[in-house]
């Protein structure tokens, strides 16, 4: 008797793509709540560059963080491909601003490489892995320890890992 075949879905995770300066990112898609355009972010007073404001999501108030400038990256203007990615960072609810959402993807989690140890600690606690995906190098990103609010002024002085090449 043969039993039903192997499959790799068990193995296989789900992540929305983004980029940020044309290097691709990815977050596990179980923390996304939804992916939005915001029309309307309330600027806050004595807060870091990184945040934008709040903005209110059906009723919700939200923190606004922009990716770009938490990891350090030139400011660039909202476009028609800028969005906002809404997670779940704990009992929080955030929204990230990043430069386009590419993709839904799958990616197998044995395809998942840790981050070399060439990448300061302070960078390492963020990132949850490398993968080769279509050529590219995309960084999976780890929310709950890049949006730890005790934590984000040290995201912001940590340097980010970019892609020096496609080979």
């Amino acid at each position: 008797m043969a039993g039903p075949a192997p499959t790799r879905e068990k193995n296989t995770s789900q992540f929305v793509g983004f980029q940020l300066d044309e290097q691709a990112y990815a977050f596990r898609i179980e923390q996304i709540r939804e992916i939005v355009i915001l029309d309307k972010v309330t600027r806050t007073p004595q807060v870091p560059d990184y945040c934008e404001g709040v903005s209110n999501l059906r009723g919700s108030i939200m923190p606004i963080i922009n990716l770009r400038r938490l990891f350090g990256l030139e400011a660039k203007p909202v476009d028609a491909d800028t969005r906002t990615i809404v997670v779940n960072v704990g009992e929080r609810t955030m929204g990230c601003t990043v430069d386009l959402v590419s993709q839904v993807v799958r990616i197998p989690e044995q395809d998942i490489q840790p981050a070399p140890e060439t990448i300061t600690a302070d960078g390492a606690h963020y990132i949850a892995g490398f993968a080769r995906l279509d050529g590219d190098l995309v960084i999976i990103l780890d929310i709950d320890a890049l949006l730890d609010p005790d934590q984000l002024d040290q995201v912001r002085m940590a340097p980010v890992a970019h892609q020096e090449s496609s080979s």
